[in-house]
């Protein structure tokens, strides 16, 4: 059965409280788990830390922590300890994020991001085991580091988000999930051979599993659910790097994925916005009237490929559309 998840928001934080506020509510509304990317906003670490006092049963998560903003020896006491806290509850989500994060607002060089991911998910991996870490890498060097508090049991799992191919398979050969955004639904199955690939060299019994991240929209006002949830969209093709842009294109909707980019990089964000039309805005997100939602969100979960849905949300979208929404799709 497909897991049904929340990703709490990057734009509507205005206190930690807030944000403890909206896990709690899904906990009773019973997701399974909720996510928190760690980008410009509160850190994810105190985030979750205080989610994880005041929740019992809800998971707790990073979606995405940056494999350059902290080290892997770092990263590996923070998953320990958050599962600690958490009572066992924790997955450690880890992703390279772009040049645009890692370069303009950490000051580091982006370099080869999939090297970093692989090089940090083996560490972490080390640190979590409370054996010694002894590790010979292209980008770390590592040498008798040892957790000085009982390792966790059972260890946290370790996911890595990636969009291209290659990023997929690193998923599949060395995490235990992917974390997948931006994809349509023909898209997300054609990505997952990906992950089956990278199962298969590593020679595991199970693919790891696949938490697709949907943007959503389930208001009684259609049109504007439908207009935030396009902007959202048009905002991460035309903005946050080539990631994305890219990842559209090798979907089959490379002509839509330039326009945008083009018109958003000129300064025309309405004409980038209505670039994106119905047909595609379907294939990509949950957004619509309360019915249409839950309906599109269904239709992704009956996906093979998928094992958790984690609902997110537009970046416009106020505090009240975010309870409607969480709300209007609680499992």
């Amino acid at each position: 059965m497909t897991s049904r998840e929340l990703f709490l928001p990057v734009a509507a934080q205005p206190s930690v409280e807030s944000l403890v506020d909206m896990a709690k509510t899904g906990e009773e509304l019973g997701y399974e788990r909720a996510w928190l990317p760690e980008t410009w906003g509160r850190d994810a670490v105190t985030v979750l830390t205080s989610i994880a006092r005041e929740t019992d049963d809800i998971g707790i998560g990073t979606s995405i922590a940056p494999v350059y903003s902290r080290s892997p020896a770092l990263l590996g006491q923070t998953a320990a300890t958050l599962q600690e806290v958490s009572d066992g509850r924790f997955r450690l989500g880890l992703g390279p994020s772009g040049p645009i994060v890692v370069e303009n607002w950490h000051g580091v060089d982006y370099g080869n991001p999939l090297k970093r991911t692989r090089e940090t998910v083996d560490i972490v991996t080390q640190v979590l085991s409370g054996e010694t870490v002894e590790y010979d890498g292209e980008n770390f060097d590592l040498s008798g580091f040892r957790l000085r508090c009982a390792a966790p049991d059972p260890a946290p799992a370790v996911d890595v988000a990636g969009m291209g191919p290659k990023a997929v398979e690193l998923a599949g050969r060395f995490a235990d999930g992917w974390h997948a955004l931006m994809f349509t639904r023909d898209g997300v199955q054609q990505r997952h051979s990906d992950l089956e690939r990278g199962a298969e060299m590593a020679e595991k019994d199970e693919v790891p599993r696949t938490t697709m991240s949907l943007t959503c929209a389930a208001l009684e006002d259609r049109e504007r659910a439908r207009d935030i949830v396009r902007q959202h969209t048009a905002f991460y093709l035309g903005s946050m790097g080539t990631f994305y842009r890219d990842s559209l294109a090798r979907q089959g909707h490379e002509e839509t994925a330039h326009a945008v980019y083009e018109a958003w990089q000129d300064g025309n964000h309405g004409e980038a916005v209505a670039e994106i039309g119905d047909d595609l805005l379907d294939s990509l997100a949950v957004a619509g009237t309360p019915e249409e939602a839950r309906e599109q969100l269904n239709a992704w979960e009956r996906i093979d490929a998928v094992d958790a849905v984690s609902v997110s949300f537009p970046r416009e979208a106020t505090l009240e559309e975010i309870e409607a929404t969480t709300e209007a799709l609680a499992p």
